[in-house]
């Protein structure tokens, strides 16, 4: 027996050692991609000697003699630290996943092929001016000279990731960037999905799409066709697929983008120089989407937020401007029916008769199994989109087919020359100008400089026939003239604000122009709630100061909880004698008197961010279930409109509360006391009975995951990036709930980058971004700012190089290879 035991016991060491063996062998070559920003490298392609300084938070900042050596280094330095995100970006644009990740991805390959908007991107390329081709070609050769380097010094394979998949990394392309600006479009436009679920609510009929879906508050919108009497063929129910496929680059409807900005001209500033805050939104990942860069151009510093793969500064400031973006939410796709000709299916109906697609087979490599053959199809109005995404099988006639337009897809897309013209701009009337060639994704570009500010729409902006049948807000027949784009908008027409007489300009995606159709520019818009706060906050002081800024960009006050409580819960607060303890109905009392004294802040600390939060849910859902049915479900965040038109009993709105299946007429104020014990019930359950003891914040983690490792048992304890967080889906400071699964309030989407930009002293100017610097997950710089950006603290945003270098933590020095001969 005692000599079982020793052998047992040897096993087991042993076992140990190899684990341990294991373990460090692993760690020795993820290790090995660390990059040493310390180095001195010898590369090919630039004139003359560069340097990249890193300060302590990994922010590089570049110095060159010439432009294209500059936008080399930033190339290198994005491959240094990114060079896995990177190349996961361009598969994406590229269809091309599969290969990687094998048939969990093909759903999305096969979407990102029939788009093509890896083509669009490469005819793209000759379309940009003489400056930009330069600074593509040479960012393009800076990521290429880190690879080589890499497969030179045996670095790893320049990320951990890359062990994983034994997948070459081909060489970096000018088309690879302008391709994921067009990816970045697919993550921020909604229009799309937003059309398919109007068209869907409106085939269940009773109107009750107005409610539902309502128009903005403004001028009122002509009243649509049902879709019904559009395309009487659409069958009622289909059985419909699950969501997009793994990885898709576009965001369900109520995740598209979004994000805050706001200016103030000198004469609103306490210090006297124009101010400006920007925070774009995107979903929460690891690394994040931003990666901070200072860059010395000829034309001067800028310093700001960049994408890993883009020779762009999206966000931030030179010596002289400022700019900030927002999502735009134009109108800029619109769905056609094409009808097929039953006699020949490769034809379709035009308005000059039936004409044959324009065709090409596609082959899509899957790892693991038989590659994917295709057969893409276009139309006249655009690509033919497969039935089996965004819903369309429900709304698409048997036989017929879905064609997308989209400013998109667009092969002369000359975004990435304005992105650069506007990192050169000296002031406001320079920025717009530059705008005026910008494509796609549009944007509302918020500008600041030594004298004023501005906002202008940038981005093409589909013109539109005023006999449009369905003024896109629907799918519309195809083949007829009228529902055809009519061109481009002229820049001339974009909304704009120059110089405002109040000196303020602020957008949080709020509704722009109250224009008729059809130069509404959009019915569909992404905020109706943040952008109440911001008003407010903006007028409750005659000038502002860079502190009044950071703090309006992380206010947590949500202008729905504000408005909505009191009108939902006007006939339950303080009735009835007290209950006993311990009973449901004590509960109810109890969250309700929290609820009165509550100002509506979401702050991670309280429970009554999380019982608004998840009464609010259970309302929604109460309302709306047997009405839509199934369809519900595709309402998985709260719609505040809604919910006032209902309690207001807007247009009868109020139908809304009486559930359609029972016998006895139920009323708005029943529905809101049932659905708050439902959700109390729920929260009992899940965070104990002390109502006082439930944080907002155990339920609003934020989720910065690994898009692939993050799933993977024991590395995701390595890769993700959880945090407990403030805000809610309306605030400024805003963090948007997943709204479906049994974690329904994790904050998926928020500000990646936060800056706030002060011209009084302008390198007192801060920015911050949700993760690290780095990609690299044993690199301390992978989530080294999450801290400060989840506490809302900043780092230093100067342009001052005497202070780079004296703050360096590293200097890479580029020495360009000697000539043939030398």
């Amino acid at each position: 027996m005692y000599s079982l035991f020793r052998w047992m016991v040897r096993l087991v060491s042993a076992a140990l050692a190899l684990l341990v063996l294991a373990a460090a062998g692993a760690w020795y070559f993820a290790a090995r991609s660390l990059p040493d920003y310390d180095a001195t490298y010898t590369v090919a392609g630039i004139s003359a000697p560069v340097e990249i300084v890193r300060s302590t938070e990994d922010v590089p900042h570049i110095f060159g003699q010439t432009d294209e050596d500059v936008f080399f280094a930033l190339g290198l330095a994005h491959a240094q630290d990114r060079l896995w995100q990177m190349t996961m970006l361009r598969r994406t644009v590229q269809g091309r996943l599969s290969e990687v990740f094998g048939t969990e991805t093909v759903r999305t390959d096969e979407l990102m092929r029939r788009l093509d908007l890896y083509g669009a991107a490469v005819k793209s390329v000759g379309a940009q001016d003489a400056q930009t081709q330069a600074a593509l070609a040479a960012y393009a050769r800076g990521v290429n000279a880190w690879i080589a380097q890499v497969n030179k010094g045996a670095l790893g394979r320049g990320a951990p990731e890359f062990f994983l998949f034994d997948n070459e990394i081909a060489y970096w392309t000018p088309a690879d960037s302008i391709a994921i600006v067009k990816l970045l479009a697919a993550q921020l436009s909604s229009q799309m999905q937003d059309e398919v679920l109007r068209a869907r609510v409106s085939l269940l009929g009773q109107n009750w799409v107005r409610d539902i879906m309502p128009d903005m508050p403004g001028p009122g919108v002509a009243a649509l066709p049902d879709y019904t009497s559009l395309f009487p063929k659409v069958p009622k129910a289909v059985r419909l697929a699950d969501a997009e496929g793994a990885m898709s680059p576009f965001a369900p409807r109520d995740l598209a983008g979004a994000s805050n900005a706001f200016a103030a001209a000198p004469r609103r500033s306490a210090a006297g120089g124009s101010l400006l805050a920007n925070d774009p939104h995107l979903g929460f990942t690891a690394p994040s989407w931003w990666y901070l860069a200072r860059l010395e151009l000829g034309s001067g510093g800028v310093i700001g937020g960049t994408i890993p793969g883009v020779p762009l500064v999206l966000t931030g400031r030179n010596a002289r401007l400022g700019w900030g973006i927002t999502t735009a939410y134009v109108d800029d796709q619109d769905l056609h029916i094409e009808e097929l000709d039953r006699a020949d299916p490769n034809r379709y109906r035009t308005p000059d008769g039936w004409k044959e697609f324009e065709t090409r087979r596609t082959i899509i490599n899957v790892k693991d199994a038989r590659p994917v053959t295709l057969t893409l199809r276009w139309t006249e109005n655009g690509p033919v989109l497969p039935s089996g995404h965004f819903n369309l099988a429900a709304i698409t006639p048997p036989g017929d087919v879905v064609s997308l337009s989209w400013t998109a897809l667009s092969s002369a897309d000359t975004s990435m020359s304005a992105g650069l013209a506007l990192m050169r701009a000296g002031n406001v009337d320079e920025a717009v100008a530059a705008g005026e060639r910008f494509v796609a994704p549009a944007q509302n570009l918020i500008l600041a400089d030594q004298r004023t500010v501005g906002m202008v729409t940038v981005g093409a902006i589909p013109k539109r026939d005023p006999r449009h049948m369905t003024q896109g807000r629907m799918p519309s027949p195809g083949w007829r003239a009228e529902n055809r784009w009519q061109g481009i908008e002229p820049y001339d027409s974009n909304p704009r604000v120059l110089d405002p007489a109040g000196g303020i300009v602020i957008n949080t995606n709020n509704k722009t122009v109250d224009r008729p159709f059809p130069d509404h520019v959009s019915f569909h818009w992404g905020d109706s709630q943040r952008v109440q706060r911001l008003t407010r906050l903006m007028g409750e002081r005659e000038v502002h100061s860079r502190e009044s800024f950071i703090s309006a960009q992380l206010d947590t006050v949500s202008s729905a909880a504000r408005g909505l409580l009191p009108l939902v819960g006007k006939d339950l607060w303080f009735t009835g004698e007290p209950a006993p303890e311990g009973t449901p109905e004590r509960l109810r009392q109890r969250a309700l008197e929290l609820l009165a004294a509550w100002d509506g802040d979401m702050n991670e600390h309280m429970p009554e961010p999380l019982i608004y939060a998840a009464w609010m849910r259970s309302l929604q859902n109460r309302l709306i279930r047997d009405e839509l049915g199934p369809l519900a479900n595709e309402f998985s965040h709260l719609e505040p409109l809604f919910i006032e038109r209902v309690f207001r009993d807007t247009d009868g709105a109020a139908r809304w509360c009486d559930v359609m299946q029972s016998a006895p007429i139920e009323t708005c104020p029943d529905m809101a006391r049932m659905s708050l014990d439902d959700a109390l019930m729920e929260l009992k359950a899940k965070y104990g009975a002390n109502i006082d003891s439930w944080r907002w914040g155990d339920a609003h983690e934020a989720t910065h995951d690994h898009p692939v490792l993050g799933r993977t048992p024991i590395l995701k304890w390595i890769t993700n990036i959880r945090q407990s967080t403030s805000g809610g889906d309306f605030t400024l400071n805003r963090g948007v709930t997943l709204g479906t699964g049994p974690n329904p309030f994790l904050n998926v989407h928020g500000a990646g980058y936060r800056g706030v930009y002060d011209f009084a002293d302008p390198d007192s100017s801060v920015f911050i971004i949700a993760t690290g610097q780095s990609g690299h997950p044993l690199s301390r710089h992978y989530d080294d700012l999450s801290g400060l950006w989840r506490r809302g603290e900043y780092i230093p945003m100067s342009l001052d190089p005497a202070l780079a270098r004296a703050a360096a933590a590293g200097i890479t020095r580029l020495e360009p290879e000697p000539a043939a001969g030398e």
